[in-house]
Order: C-alpha cells, then sequence, then structure tokens
C-alpha cells in the first residue's frame, strides 16, 4: 500500500510549491480519520521538500514550519470527524456498520479498552502509535470527552507526532542529493521505528509528569478550600450565641 500511495506523492512534487501545504491538509485528514493512510508518506517527503527549499515560502525552515502546522491542522480536522461521527452515531452503530468504513470490531474494542484503561490523556500518548492514532478518538466521541480536553491532547499528540515525521524528512533532504521519494520514505520509516520506543517513553514520562502534578495542584487547592478545625469550631460557636435558649423560650410565653 505504502508504494502505491508513494506514487501519488510524486505526481504532488511538481505542484509542490503552489498546492503543497493544502495537499499536506487534505492527506492528514484522511490519515486522521477512520480510513487507513500512513502518515510518513506524507510528512517525511513534506520535510524533505522543505530542506529543498519547494514549499510555498522556498525557505527551508520557513517550509518546516507551515508544514507542520498543515499536518497538524489535518489531523485535528481527520480527529474532529471520527469524534463528532461517533459521538452522535454512538456505538451500537458503529460496532454494526463500521466494519463497512474499515473500522473492524476488534479494533474499535482494543481502543476503547484502552481509552477506559487509561483515561483522556490516551488521546496524547496514542496519537505516536501506529495502528491504534486515528481510532483513539472514537471512544473519545462516544464517551463524549470535553471537546477542549480533546483538542488540546489531540494537538500535542499530533503536534509531536507531525513535527518527529517532518525532521526525519528535512534531515534526509539535507544530507542527500537522491530524490527518489520510494527511498526517502522507507528509509524515513526505518529511522523511525529504530526511535519510536524512545519518543513514546519520553511524551508517556511528560505526561505522567503533568498527571501527577495536576493531581498534586487539585489536592493543595481542595486543601485550602476546606476548613479547618479552627474554622468550624468558630462557625459552631457562634451559631450557639444566636441560636435561642430553651430558658429564653419558657421566660416569654406566646
Amino acid at each position: 500500500m505504502t508504494d502505491a500511495l508513494i506514487r501519488y506523492i510524486v505526481l504532488v512534487d511538481a505542484h509542490a510549491a503552489a498546492w503543497g501545504l493544502v495537499f499536506i491538509v487534505f492527506f492528514m485528514t484522511i490519515e486522521s480519520s477512520f480510513i487507513p493512510f500512513p502518515s510518513e508518506v506524507v510528512m517525511i517527503p513534506a520535510g524533505f521538500l522543505a530542506a529543498r527549499s519547494s514549499l510555498l515560502l522556498g525557505m527551508p525552515a520557513g517550509d518546516a514550519a507551515l508544514a507542520i502546522v498543515a499536518g497538524v491542522a489535518g489531523s485535528l480536522l481527520g480527529a474532529y470527524i471520527n469524534y463528532y461521527l461517533s459521538k452522535h452515531l454512538g456505538r451500537p452503530f458503529l460496532v454494526r456498520y463500521g466494519k463497512y468504513f474499515f473500522l473492524k470490531p476488534d479494533k474499535l474494542e482494543r481502543a476503547e479498552q484502552i481509552f477506559r484503561d487509561y483515561g483522556p490523556g490516551t488521546t496524547f500518548v496514542c496519537r505516536l502509535l501506529p495502528g491504534i492514532r486515528q481510532l483513539i478518538s472514537i471512544p473519545a466521541g462516544v464517551s463524549r470527552m470535553n471537546l477542549a480536553s480533546f483538542t488540546l491532547w489531540t494537538g500535542l499528540g499530533a503536534g509531536i507526532w507531525v513535527t518527529i515525521l517532518t525532521l526525519i524528512g528535512y534531515s534526509i533532504g539535507a544530507t542527500t542529493a537522491e530524490k527518489d521519494y520510494a527511498y526517502i520514505v522507507h528509509h524515513g520509516k526505518e529511522m523511525l521505528k529504530h526511535n519510536l520506543v524512545w519518543i513514546v517513553l519520553g511524551c508517556a514520562v511528560v505526561f505522567g509528569t503533568y498527571v501527577w502534578v495536576h493531581h498534586r495542584v487539585m489536592q493543595s487547592k481542595d486543601g485550602a478550600k476546606s476548613p479547618g478545625p479552627s474554622d468550624a469550631d468558630e462557625v459552631k460557636d457562634e451559631a450557639q450565641k444566636t441560636a435561642p435558649s430553651d430558658a429564653d423560650d419558657e421566660s416569654n410565653p406566646e
């Protein structure tokens, strides 16, 4: 499948300067939705073209930055498609008809299990995992995850993934004169494969640190809001002072 898609990327190369960013958004939207499409075929060549000053600005660093922005935008659009379809259609529909849209029940169950076990933060880490990257948006939609949180975590995960792929392509473009897209993609995928475990571990550590800090901060806020023993005693004493006594009630019969 990858080699078949590479042939289409070669056709896009001729129009990269004018339409390259549009193509990146379009193909990354497809990649991030339920349609199987490897992002490596899009973003690694995009980084390569950026290194060759072949995109909109004609400047390597500027073209690479624009490629990353376009890639993240496409990733979010595709994720929103999954999110809203899942939110409005519901799980029964996806289980029954998902197989007609490249969504097999076992893949859906796997994504749901990961989401149940690890919570909304999986929309961040799973954006770096092939095979589950696109599908994790589905249980997020079914569970009606807060849209702002979904956008934040999905955008961060997609941003890291897109940046890594773009930089891989950029490094290939900066160090080789060969312009064979099959070589570029396959070589880039090999580079990614050798370093993916460290990338995922690094992101997992960052996410775990965030969760720990967030938990501690929330605990501190809850502790600050709850009244201490002295405050409670003062409230109790004040209530006793203002409450009428039984003796007053007897001395003032109606």
